[in-house]
């Protein structure tokens, strides 16, 4: 009987893995907010931070077993064969939906932040108004980051590595997308062609990056969120509602910038409403059709919530 509920849970870490590699492959979905939501976050986290000395200590003196029981190895384990699935196999599709139909994409992923930032809201236990200031501090950075005009690196593999390590640390932070990290140095359309055509060099280098920077990072957020829980929460929210701006599916593009294969890219865009962008661009804005999907994801968001807590319940 505990060895079927175990593997019932592990399953359930599996999809949650699967459904935070589809969010961490997106610009402005992030895989800790998918984490955070079905209620594996601070487990994720901790087993993070248990990769330290104590751990190679451990596999010194007692072997890998107790070193491998440490770091929850299962879980571990389990969480990144799911999340490495889905960027594995959605990478391509991902980025064909984003070519062709952009506008459902990213109104389903309109739904999806806008349920998580309400999620969030939740979560936070007592408020205050340093609570509040932190939640619009939070929310105008992530605007202004928003706003920030996209650059482009030279893509080499130390370049991977730096944009791996930066990436991840916004990867496991509920509200900030790794990818949309990866936009704005220039990185994200050079990383989805090494996952798609299986760049095996390249790849490794860039996940040795994340490896580094998210073992770095994990050490921090653990600590914040256990000096500082309500206002790290309340930051992390803030992040989260200012993403919206970012992912608003009608958008005028005032402007361009060419990269160096030759490609004309929107470099400042403006949010507008979805009459105002079928008028200016001539093409059809499907406002029924993205309402509905802005609908469908935040229903999603709300299923995952309450697979969340059940879980919670039931250990």
């Amino acid at each position: 009987m505990k060895s079927s509920n175990n593997k019932q849970r592990l399953l359930g870490v599996y999809c949650r893995g699967l459904g935070m590699g589809a969010a961490d492959i997106v610009p402005g979905v992030s895989g800790g907010t998918v984490a955070f939501i079905t209620g594996i976050y601070e487990e994720l986290l901790a087993s993070i931070k248990s990769i330290n000395p104590t751990a190679l200590s451990l596999l010194l003196k007692q072997g890998p077993q107790a070193a491998w029981q440490h770091i929850n190895g299962n879980f571990l384990l389990v969480l990144m064969l799911g999340v490495l699935t889905s960027v594995a196999s959605l990478a391509r599709g991902i980025s064909y939906f984003l070519d062709h139909h952009p506008l459902l994409v990213w109104s389903f992923f309109f739904g999806l932040i806008l349920a998580s930032s309400i999620h969030m809201i939740k979560q936070i236990k007592r408020w205050r108004v340093a609570t509040i200031i932190t939640l619009v501090a939070g929310a105008m950075a992530a605007y202004a980051i928003g706003a920030i005009k996209p650059s482009e690196l030279s893509p080499d593999l130390l370049v991977f590595f730096g944009a791996g390590a930066i990436a991840i640390c916004a990867m496991i932070l509920p509200g900030i997308s790794g990818s949309f990290i990866l936009v704005l140095i220039g990185m994200y359309g050079h990383v989805l062609t090494a996952l798609k055509e299986l760049q095996w060099i390249t790849i490794a280098v860039f996940a040795a990056g994340c490896g580094v920077g998210l073992i770095s990072f994990s050490h921090l957020l653990a600590w914040l969120f256990k000096r500082f829980h309500d206002l790290t929460l309340s930051l992390l929210t803030g992040f989260l509602i200012g993403s919206l701006n970012l992912v608003w599916p009608w958008k005028q593009t005032l402007s361009y910038y060419q990269n160096r294969h030759g490609e004309q890219l929107a470099l400042e865009q403006q949010n507008v409403m979805p009459a105002t962008y079928q008028s200016l661009t001539g093409i059809d804005s499907q406002t029924l059709f993205c309402i509905g999907l802005i609908v469908f994801g935040a229903l999603l968001v709300l299923l995952l919530e309450k697979i969340g807590q059940k879980e919670v319940i039931a250990s």
